[in-house]
């Protein structure tokens, strides 16, 4: 028997461990099919949707993440596995909603006005909800009161802002100088990225946080939301 079988695993045979074992080598390869099929199998035998979510989902995405940090994967294949991700997401959604499982939080998300860059923000959009986080993207050229109309209504924790260009970088300081002035900065964690920005800049426009790359967002990101949590139950 040859051991270049694997076309032939049928995910309906595998025990529960196997089969999330084999999600988390689908999702790395970008296999949306697949995904979605490991995600209905496990719903099939009784897993809550959160189980299946932070276990097969969450936890490969981590190992994407990881090797994407480290340079062993790159844009093209982390777009993939996000792609695979959103698959399984789409089935687990409305079943999340209706079990109100717990998020790890809300992140409102989009490029500044006056910049029409998005892969960056695409791929820490993607990785967030990899993390099991909820995130409204709300795309390219936002003017301030689109993020503030959004932080609101969505109830989000976390401000996720990125510009591509040095000259649409300053735009960021206008919206937390409008959050400082209506007195609600203290309400947002507010994390600052792309390519032109540093850690001093962001100190300088008073963000939480500047992150180097999307990995980064969502290791930021987790950490701010478990002070946040011990915070609130001190």
């Amino acid at each position: 028997m040859s051991d270049d079988q694997d076309d032939d695993i049928i995910l309906s045979e595998l025990s529960d461990a196997e089969l999330v074992e084999q999600m988390h080598d689908d999702l790395y390869d970008g296999l949306r099919e697949e995904i979605e099929e490991g995600v209905n199998i496990l719903l099939e035998r009784g897993w809550e949707p959160y189980q299946v979510l932070t276990e097969a989902l969450v936890a490969g995405m981590t190992i994407v993440g990881i090797d994407f940090r480290d340079g062993i994967l790159f844009v093209p294949e982390v777009l993939q596995a996000a792609n695979a991700m959103k698959g399984g997401m789409a089935i687990l959604k409305p079943l999340l909603a209706e079990t109100g499982a717990p998020r790890m939080g809300k992140m409102v998300i989009g490029t500044v006005k006056g910049d029409i860059h998005d892969i960056g923000k695409n791929l820490v959009a993607m990785m967030m909800e990899g993390a099991g986080f909820e995130v409204v993207d709300l795309g390219i050229n936002n003017p301030v009161e689109d993020y503030l109309d959004a932080l609101e209504r969505e109830q989000a924790d976390i401000l996720g802002m990125s510009a591509l260009l040095t000259t649409t970088m300053p735009y960021m300081k206008v919206v937390i100088d409008t959050l400082v002035d209506q007195g609600k900065r203290d309400e947002y964690i507010v994390l600052v990225g792309g390519a032109p920005l540093n850690e001093e800049f962001s100190k300088a426009i008073g963000a939480d946080s500047y992150c180097r790359d999307a990995a980064v967002a969502v290791e930021t990101a987790k950490e701010y939301m478990l002070r946040k949590h011990n915070r609130m139950s001190a």
